[in-house]
This record gives structure tokens, sequence and C-alpha cells, in this order.
């Protein structure tokens, strides 16, 4: 059984990593549209190529218009902070019941 608590923890420890990293991407976009940049910029493209699909649903759901202010990145981080705290969390538990 020490073999599956230590895949379920190596998976916990793996996805908690990529929320933080998907985290700080959102929070570099969401800081980079307030000073309008260059479309053209590589960096810009890849925050825009990683966060798009995770905030584009979100903006469909969200129609409401809220004075030119983009709520999404606000929801995105809230689920990822929701994911950590249960999902990565509750992989965590499991891995130390399974030894």
């Amino acid at each position: 059984m020490f073999l599956a608590a230590n895949l379920v923890e190596a998976l916990a420890t793996v996805l908690g990593f990529i929320l933080e990293f998907y985290w700080w991407v959102l929070i570099i976009r969401a800081l980079i549209s307030w000073v309008n940049p260059d479309p053209f910029n590589p960096i810009v493209q890849f925050l825009q190529r990683v966060t798009d699909p995770i905030l584009y649903p979100i903006q469909r759901m969200m129609r409401s218009d809220w004075g030119g202010v983009d709520l999404s990145p606000v929801v995105a981080i809230l689920i990822i902070l929701f994911l950590k705290s249960f999902l990565v969390r509750s992989l965590f538990d499991l891995a130390r019941q399974l030894r």
C-alpha cells in the first residue's frame, strides 16, 4: 500500500505546484492587463494562450457589465484556492490513510 500512498502524495504535490503556477500566471496576466500591453509581445501571447481556456468560459457565464472591469481572473483565482484547499488536501489525507 505504500506505493499507492506515494503515488497519491506525488499527484497531490504535482497538482499543488501546477495550481500555484497557474495562480501566479493569472495574477501576472491581470496586472499586465492594467497597462494595455502589446498584443504581439511573446510573453503577453503566452499568458493569453495559457489563461484563455479557463477565463473565457468564466467570462461567458459572467455576462453582466462591471464597468469595463473583468472579474474572471478573480473568479478563477477563487476556484484555484478552492481546489488547493479541498482537492490537494484531500489527496494528501488519502495518502496518509493509505500508509
